[in-house]
């Protein structure tokens, strides 16, 4: 339960207590800046507690906005605020210089230095009228609004993919205030719709033609359940870390998983697609990490006056190009629809090769744009920036310690980096199966990559070498298990990528959250993308050498794929659990 403190002389005919009852508050009155301090002391500690005025004119809704949504210690509208256990103290310490209404305590918090935060209202009313007619027009505003509707609307995201704006949201919204209603969760919708992907994944996993039509229904379902979770948040201001935490994972974990279901309901059928399915895994992974380093690296930058982004923001008001545009990158939305329509009426196989072209050809538009954004712009990049870069790098024990005694020249960290990759690469692809290249190669890509990361990340294309360390590394294990001619190796491989991926959107997670990477223990452990790579390039030469090992090479994929998930694991879930976690709400559509 929390306090709500009405403060003024009540005004006949307000239904305002019952409205802050209606929201979970337990109302109490004070007349006057004495008795609203002595209720502000006596509310306990741990609970939030909120001021209103008496006078208040306004939605309910735009009471809800201020005053229950968890993400901010302190929040107000006209009339209204609200603080959390966390600014309590700061309240306090303000709360005797200040005026006895909350927009004079509003005002106090802000000017102290706590953050207050104040809700995009749009057409919703929050008055405080002075007289009876303004008190007769406020509330005449608030007749001329649906805030119900308004509600709704404002429940879907603000920017989404055109199959999700026009196919999904106007119905699943009515899902989510269904869901309201009854009194399930965000979180409860989040499983349910993680359920219903693992279903469909064990659908096509049957290799049937029944199978697959219902795998792509069911695809189709977790889908709309995935934009329900997000949406009855909004409906409800039901956010929590845990829910940031699922929200952020068991996307890649539903897409992933319903790509092995592909491949094993292929395998059925005597058809070995391992290989498409961990590609288009290493694919997608690669672009998602395209677009954190990027963002990571400019959302901040001061001084951007590049002509690309004028360009792109001049196409951004022409109407149809908005959604040609977002639909040429592939959101999840129109790749998820693609993938349930091929499923259902062709083959595993085709859905891959349908999947690779169509993300390559996304990533190398948004890549392509995004460097020359880059190369366009004069751009000051902060500390903090390329401290997000360091950490979306996943630099191990071996390039940490090379970067201390070698210093790659400014300008040049991107071209260090992708040359020790294709090094890697191509001795992983070309080198004779079980020698010792590609093994060799790795170890200078240790060398390379500690290069690489040995200065500041601030220059016009850093943001690169994330995404560089990240290709890598997926495709040289991809290239190793494809051409060992070892059973199960690529599944095994499929396995590794999956964790290490975990692992990588975690950290990406953790940054946006404010809160920084995982600990370093965490990333010397698993041995960072250097040490990984050099581990796997060993195992083959090792493993099979001769081809005289049998599923030697297999099983060791395999038991290291399980170490790093349950070291990864084990660390990210004791971290999103603990209080300290943020609450991370994406609000964009994650390519």
């Amino acid at each position: 339960m929390s306090t709500a403190i009405l403060a003024g002389v009540p005004v006949p005919g307000s239904s305002l207590e019952g409205d802050l009852r209606s929201l979970g508050f337990d109302v109490r009155t004070a007349a006057d800046a004495a008795e609203t301090a002595k209720l502000l002391t006596a509310a306990p500690a741990d609970e939030r507690v909120a001021v209103v005025d008496t006078r208040f004119v306004g939605h309910l809704h735009s009471l809800r906005l201020a005053l229950t949504d968890p993400r901010f210690a302190a929040a107000a509208i006209p009339g209204a605020l609200t603080v959390q256990p966390e600014a309590r103290p700061a309240l306090d310490r303000v709360r005797a210089d200040a005026g006895p209404g909350p927009d004079a305590l509003a005002a106090a918090l802000a000017g102290a230095g706590t953050p207050v935060h104040r809700p995009e209202l749009g057409t919703l009313v929050a008055e405080i009228p002075h007289d009876p007619q303004s008190r007769h027009e406020a509330r005449a505003a608030v007749a001329a609004v649906d805030d119900e509707a308004v509600r709704l609307r404002t429940a879907v995201k603000s920017r989404d993919g055109f199959f999700t704006t026009y196919c999904i949201s106007p119905y699943s919204r009515y899902i989510a205030r269904w869901c309201a209603r009854h009194g399930l969760t965000p979180n409860q919708v989040t499983t349910a719709s993680l359920i219903t992907a693992l279903i469909a994944a064990a659908c096509a996993a049957t290799g049937t033609r029944g199978g697959y039509v219902a795998a792509g229904v069911l695809l189709l379902c977790s889908f709309v359940l995935d934009c329900t979770d997000g949406q009855l948040a909004r409906y409800s201001l039901q956010y929590s870390t845990l829910g940031a935490w699922l929200d952020a994972t068991f996307d890649r974990a539903k897409e992933y998983a319903y790509y092995a279901g592909l491949a094993l309901g292929a395998a059925r059928n005597g058809d070995d697609i391992w290989v498409l399915a961990l590609g288009a895994m290493v694919l997608q992974t690669c672009r998602h990490v395209v677009d954190f380093s990027f963002n990571e690296a400019n959302h901040d930058a001061t001084g951007n006056n590049s002509p690309t982004a004028a360009l792109s923001d001049k196409l951004d008001s022409v109407g149809w190009t908005v959604w040609v545009r977002r639909m040429i990158v592939l959101p999840i939305g129109e790749r998820w629809a693609m993938i349930a329509v091929l499923t259902a009426v062709t083959t595993p196989r085709i859905v891959f090769y349908a999947l690779l072209v169509g993300c390559a050809l996304a990533a190398c538009y948004t890549t392509a744009g995004r460097v020359l954004r880059s190369l366009t712009r004069r751009a000051t990049r902060t500390d903090r920036a390329a401290q997000a870069l360091a950490d979306l790098a996943d630099s191990g024990p071996l390039a940490q310690l090379v970067a201390r005694f070698l210093r790659g020249p400014r300008g040049a960290l991107p071209v260090i980096a992708f040359l020790g990759g294709a090094l890697v690469v191509a001795a992983s692809v070309f080198a004779p199966v079980g020698s010792w290249w590609p093994a060799a190669a790795a170890a200078v890509y240790c060398v390379l990559s500690g290069v690489a990361v040995s200065r500041p990340l601030k220059g016009a294309l850093d943001w690169l070498v994330p995404p560089v360390f990240r290709a890598a590394e997926y495709v040289t294990v991809l290239a190793l298990a494809a051409r060992s001619d070892v059973h199960e190796a690529l599944p095994a491989a499929f396995g590794l990528v999956a964790a290490v991926a975990y692992h990588h959107y975690d950290t990406v997670y953790r940054i946006k959250g404010g809160t920084g990477a995982p600990p370093r223990w965490l990333v010397r452990t698993i041995g960072g993308h250097d040490g990984r790579t050099l581990v796997v390039a060993v195992l083959a030469a090792v493993l099979t050498a001769g081809h005289t090992t049998g599923n030697g090479f297999a099983v060791a994929l395999t038991v290291l794929a399980v170490a790093v998930a349950i070291v990864v694991l084990a660390e990210s879930i004791r971290f999103w659990v603990s209080a300290g976690a943020p609450a991370v709400h994406d609000e964009g559509e994650p390519a």
